[in-house]
């Protein structure tokens, strides 16, 4: 806590922003009495800056919101249709127990599953005493797919570890080519380094499906084809290596695989290349020559372009360019997918995998349809043994957000099975819930944070007491595992000693980083050299130490050990009869006021983002007779719904976009637009293919 006073009987709190972006905002708040009236970006921190974004700015419009959930409550309608009554905590939690012990008794342990992910991003909240609790149960294991593995694991393959250039030296590049990100809606507190970069000289290029925000202020904007991102890193290669324009001490000394990788890359001219994203021939060529001889170069990517079938092959792809280019030599050089393999946290002293009892399945939420249902897409009925009895929601929205809503709702209707959801608000989700625990928001609990997009841990402080019966997921699981007789010492551990575990690492990132420290200053940027030229010198965190074009791994683990292409499942290269029923690509990337579906029920965003629609480019809306302000159907063999279409010059024809994720009972019809997403998964890493969506559209 920092008692700096700015009024009378006011205190300023440090605390840190919990949501799934890679900014993690080091906050202040001002509080008044036992009522935060303030929340702003912190000026001494230099990632932050002193602002806060969009929806974060109006994070006091969530806190005290009057859809809050203040009271345990129990299921007195019919699933779905969010009747509930008032019950007491002793109540819940009993319920929970008694239930849980049945099944685990009739069915087994495993027939329980938990299901959460990124509502928030602290330590403490995201994943410590739920694992243990649900560890030392003998519950299925979540496999957390639902946003980022493909790409994690296709960068890891390539460069060893989810860490690259410093994000504050993107401020020294000559060239920055941004993919598959959104800065400006989704990693705003980047903009300000590439900003200070553009003022020196730098040219910024996008290349993405669709003119986003980013898109419309940079110097240049390169449309591309859904899903095509890894044959445009291809050709780009290709051309490097047959002008000689690669780096060939760097390649020689510190990369592995090149001769392999020119025989590969012979299969990627530009003319083929061209063909498949849509990018001309001289504009592949263009930014091929640009990319190896502008240095520094910085390639920010980011997970949109790993959400279809190819996504950890298509970053994998992208991640050998810097290495190829000798890019990593400089400083504001190199790629960035995410910072947060460079955080050496104890994570198995918060998780305690040692509890999970042999042979414990693992159930990939990406395919959670699959599960609620026991049947796969195409009808096999029985596939999991046992099947899911309970499920356990917390931090995430699956009736809202999982792929293939349809199935997922389908599974949430059953009256065999037993949810209970711990929220903050009556999401999609809550509706379908028997017991429903209200959660405390990130200015009420304490809470430990590492980052995806900087360097910095930060020491989240309460600031204000749980608002009406809220508690913590951590205090929630702790007084669970007491119900179950669970005596291991681990559950009777306090949030502070659960951080206190997970700093205790003998790393030197961490060396001299202490709770205690936290305390005092808020955040602390790892113990790494500052400014941090990570592979100047090679020393990649891989098994060979250098960057790997091509990789062992790969082969035992069954892939391709050399960058390929892999098509989107659905389009005209894999299913060319599908295309023709539904040949519209439908991408759905975040809405600017929303962030995955927090946020989407708070009035002035609502408001901000106006209403869920659908953007169709103009030639597809010609052929089809549709205009501006029409409700239009978009449908495909998963489902349907309705939206309003905006006729736009920003997409390409067969392209078209709607911001999400809008709660299903926010959208017309009751539908949002994951009636139409499927459960299939990414070539590696298990993601799900938001993008990978074939869809058709017309008037309503």
């Amino acid at each position: 806590m920092s008692l700096n006073p700015t009024q009378e009987n006011t205190q300023i709190i440090h605390a840190v922003c919990p949501h799934d972006c890679p900014d993690t905002c080091s906050m202040l708040v001002t509080i008044k009495g036992d009522r935060a009236i303030k929340v702003e970006g912190n000026p001494n921190h230099r990632f932050t800056d002193g602002f806060l974004c969009t929806k974060v700015s109006k994070y006091l419009d969530r806190v005290y919101h009057e859809g809050r959930i203040l009271y345990p409550q129990k299921r007195v309608g019919a699933k779905g249709s969010g009747k509930f009554v008032r019950i007491t905590w002793d109540e819940a939690l009993n319920e929970i127990v008694t239930r849980f012990k049945q099944i685990a008794d009739e069915y087994g342990p495993q027939a329980i599953l938990p299901y959460s992910y990124a509502g928030t991003m602290g330590l403490l909240h995201y994943g410590s005493m739920d694992r243990r609790f649900f560890h030392r149960l003998g519950a299925s294991l979540l496999d957390r797919t639902i946003c980022a593995t493909a790409g994690g694991v296709g960068y890891q393959y390539t460069v060893g570890a989810k860490y690259g250039y410093d994000p504050e030296s993107i401020k020294h590049a000559k060239l920055i080519l941004i993919l598959g990100s959104n800065i400006l809606t989704a990693n705003v507190h980047m903009w300000p380094f590439i900003a200070e970069a553009r003022k020196a000289g730098a040219k910024v290029i996008v290349i993405d499906p669709y003119q986003n925000r980013t898109a419309a202020v940079s110097d240049e904007y390169i449309a591309i084809k859904p899903g095509t991102d890894g044959a445009l890193a291809l050709g780009l290669m290709h051309v490097m290596v047959a002008e000689t324009l690669y780096d060939k001490d760097y390649v020689y000394n510190y990369t592995l695989g090149f001769t392999e990788l020119c025989e590969r890359l012979k299969e990627y001219p530009p003319s083929k290349v061209a063909s498949i994203t849509g990018i001309p021939v001289e504009k592949i060529v263009e930014l091929a020559r640009a990319l190896a001889t502008t240095q520094p170069a910085a390639i920010r990517i980011s997970y949109g372009l790993q959400r279809h079938r190819g996504g950890g092959m298509a970053v994998r792809n992208l991640a050998c360019i810097p290495a190829l280019t000798g890019a990593w030599r400089h400083l504001g050089g190199g790629i960035l997918l995410s910072t947060s393999g460079a955080f050496p946290l104890n994570n198995e002293a918060l998780e305690r995998p040692d509890l999970i009892p042999p042979k414990t399945r693992t159930i990939n939420m990406s395919r959670l349809g699959e599960a609620l249902t026991n049947s796969s897409p195409n009808g096999k009925l029985g596939i999991f043994d046992p099947p899911v009895k309970a499920i356990y929601v917390y931090n995430s929205n699956p009736a809202a957000v999982a792929p293939d809503s349809k199935a997922v709702i389908t599974g949430f209707k059953r009256e065999d099975l037993f949810t209970v959801v711990h929220e903050q608000f009556h999401t999609d989700t809550a509706d379908y819930a028997d017991i429903l625990l209200p959660a405390t928001t990130q200015l009420e609990h304490f809470d430990l944070h590492k980052a995806y997009g900087h360097y910095y841990v930060m020491l989240n402080q309460p600031a204000i007491a749980p608002l009406g019966e809220a508690r913590s997921n951590t205090t929630v699981f702790r007084e669970l595992a007491q119900r179950m007789d669970f005596t291991e010492p681990c559950f009777f551990d306090s949030d502070e000693q659960m951080a206190e575990q997970a700093l205790n690492s003998s790393h030197p990132a961490l060396s001299g980083i202490t709770l205690e420290r936290l305390k005092k200053e808020g955040s602390v940027r790892l113990n790494i050299p500052d400014p941090h030229i990570p592979f100047a010198e090679g020393n990649f965190p891989t098994p060979s130490g250098k960057c790997e074009f091509y990789s062992e791994k790969m082969l035992k683990d069954g892939l391709d050990p050399l960058p390929t292409f892999i098509p989107p499942i659905e389009s005209f290269e894999a299913s060319p009869e599908l295309f023709k029923r539904y040949p519209i690509s439908l991408i759905s990337p975040p809405a600017h006021s929303f962030l995955n579906s927090t946020f989407a029920n708070v009035p002035k965003l609502i408001k901000n983002e106006r209403e869920p629609m659908i953007e169709i480019s103009v030639d597809d809306a010609a052929k089809r007779g549709i205009e501006t302000g029409m409700q239009v159907r978009i449908f495909n063999d998963r489902g349907e719904l309705q939206l309003k279409a905006l006729v736009s010059q920003k997409v390409k024809p067969g392209v078209a976009i709607s911001p999400s994720v809008w709660w299903h009972k926010l959208s017309p019809n009751g539908r949002n637009i994951n009636f139409t997403t499927s459960q299939t998964v990414t070539d590696m890493g298990g993601g799900a293919t938001f993008y990978d969506n074939l869809v058709e559209v017309e008037p309503v």
